[in-house]
């Protein structure tokens, strides 16, 4: 018996014409691992959100969820709690205890359990999950990949039937976000729990899907293996092929032009290295006639090795800083400079210090030794200048910065104080909403829309202060990767005009391809700056995927357009 089968599903939001669910047909078997995917407001999360009822979003819906052969409706709250287990994106949100411990136990207790088994699963899971390390620990404690562990453990002490996913890897780095996924299929594979899990980072996940489901526009498109549904995306030409794993992008590339067609579709790295060598014994032998990527098309590199020549827009010199007089440095004799018009991506685990590092060139935060210099002035002596034409932030969390009801009432609060007509205020407000692509529900509550929705009225909002410098904290977080080239043109489009950006990302793919130069943050300093091409070419394991699987062959391959230009290259010769 399927653990849910929908049928018909249909889900609209009030005072919405649109559903944003338009007749799912979907079924869930037991012991499945389901990746579901697709652009930011698809409707992946309005549909997870329906699997349980104490989270169903308000509106009209007809269709039927039926769980395990009975109507979800009729299926009472203590027993959904039990049997269905849900993670959110953000790892905070979920946390309601002050003690790790007393976060395990958190759901058993509520569910009116003995001590005797609360304490045995407890321990269990605490084991399963490997946090005996840190059992004791306070909550806010933890690192952001621990939080995400942690809310998991504590949804699978309850033994639910099934586990749904919303996004949670979206505030981890790469490494941690690795783990997790790799939990989730231990959760799948040894304890046999069917799990859902809806994502945009589909590197890591795709390979470990039993099934991949892919929505367009609140329809189910494709529900097919990993492989195949990336086929179909790429027959179809569909934008969603631009999320597809790298090892994917590349195959699908290079089979256009008739090139490895005989070989078989790689979903993972590993697999990817292993089509490449043979790719690469079938096309041109053993001798390898170009193996790196020809220099003027290398990002940035012509341009910013001249950085030297530059004053630059932002200085920070020996820089230590500490939240409390007793509590370790976070920052440790951090040292960079930032020049004018280029893109400088901050990348690093969890707790490195990167967030920390953009408020204090902000004057959120002020150093105990060490100073920041912004032109040549620390920020605190730009008085009211500094948020009013020079400094721009777009913090981590986009919530923070709304106070309106509509998205509409978030933009025009951002033009009160500019000495505008109300005709030209509208006509700005309606530019960079198009710009970002919110125009069409500036009429929303932020709180209705997406993660990623939310992303881009937060950078509207910033966008519409028109600063000189603008700091990013994760952008690119709950973002599907159609949107992300369009942020890259945005981004390049401010670059043109003058502007310095800086962008503390977990996205490696997106910084390779579009950072001018990068930073890597490691226990409150940073250990190495370089272009795209130098820094990922020169790592093993913090790198782009394309790197892991042609480093063999190719010497600075970072993107699958690179793999592409190098095999054509070594063809041709």
């Amino acid at each position: 018996m399927a653990v849910f089968e929908i049928q018909d599903l249909t889900f609209t939001y009030p005072d919405r014409e649109v559903p944003a669910l338009d007749h799912i047909d979907l079924k869930v078997e037991p012991g499945e691992m389901i990746s579901l995917c697709g652009r930011s407001g698809c409707g992946k999360t309005t549909l997870l959100k329906n699997l349980k009822t104490v989270l169903a979003p308000y509106g009209e819906k007809t269709g039927s969820i039926k769980f395990f052969g009975r109507e979800l409706s009729q299926v009472d709250e203590r027993e959904q709690a039990s049997r269905i287990g849900y993670v959110f994106q953000n790892p905070d949100n979920q946390i309601v205890t002050d003690m790790v411990w007393h976060e395990l136990a958190f759901g058993p207790e509520n569910l009116g359990w003995d001590t005797d088994t609360i304490r045995m699963r407890v321990a269990e899971m605490a084991a399963f999950f490997g946090i005996q390390n840190w059992f004791g620990k306070r909550t806010d404690e933890l690192s952001g990949g621990e939080k995400q562990i942690l809310n998991l453990a504590s949804v699978m002490v309850m033994q639910p039937d099934i586990l749904i996913l919303d996004e949670p890897t979206a505030q981890l780095d790469p490494i941690a976000a690795g783990e997790f996924f790799d939990t989730a299929k231990k959760v799948n594979s040894e304890i046999g729990t069917t799990v859902i899990i809806s994502e945009h980072r589909l590197e890591s996940l795709l390979p470990l899907s039993h099934r991949t489901v892919v929505m367009d526009r609140g329809k189910k498109i494709i529900d097919d293996s990993p492989a195949n549904a990336a086929a179909l995306l790429a027959k179809e030409n569909h934008h969603m092929f631009t999320a597809m794993p790298t090892p994917l992008q590349a195959y699908s590339l290079l089979y256009e032009k008739g090139i490895g067609c005989q070989l078989q579709c790689p979903v993972d790295v590993g697999s990817g290295r292993r089509w490449l060598t043979e790719l690469a014994k079938t096309q041109w032998g053993e001798e390898i006639k170009c193996d790196s990527v020809p220099i003027p098309e290398q990002t940035g590199d012509t341009e910013w090795d001249k950085s030297a020549e530059k004053e630059p827009i932002i200085d920070i010199k020996d820089l230590w800083f500490r939240y409390g007089r007793s509590e370790p440095d976070v920052i440790k004799g951090l040292s960079m400079k930032i020049y004018p018009r280029e893109i400088f991506t901050i990348l690093g685990g969890n707790g490195a210090g990167k967030s920390t590092t953009l408020s204090l060139m902000a004057g959120l935060q002020r150093p105990y030794r060490g100073k920041v210099k912004i032109k040549g002035k620390k920020p605190e002596d730009h008085g009211e200048k500094l948020f009013r034409g020079l400094l721009g932030v777009l913090p981590q969390d986009p919530q923070s910065v709304f106070v309106s009801d509509t998205v509409r009432g978030e933009l025009e609060e951002m033009l009160d104080d500019k000495d505008l007509s109300r005709e030209a205020k509208e006509e700005e407000l309606m530019r960079i909403a198009k710009v970002v692509e919110i125009d069409s529900i500036l009429d929303f509550h932020p709180y209705d829309i997406s993660g990623g929705e939310q992303q881009r009225v937060a950078l509207a909002k910033v966008l519409l202060m028109d600063p000189e410098i603008i700091l990013l904290d994760e952008p690119t977080k709950g973002m599907d990767n159609f949107f992300k080239e369009e942020l890259a043109r945005i981004l390049r489009g401010l670059t043109d005009r003058g502007k310095t950006l800086v962008l503390v990302s977990h996205d490696i793919e997106f910084c390779a391809k579009y950072g001018s130069r990068c930073a890597m943050f490691f226990d409150g300093s940073v250990t190495t700056v370089n272009t795209p091409r130098k820094f990922f070419s020169g790592n093993r394991f913090y790198t782009t995927a394309a790197n892991k699987m042609s480093a063999h062959i190719f010497k600075d391959a970072i993107t699958a357009g690179d793999i592409y230009d190098l095999v054509m290259e070594n063809i041709q010769e």
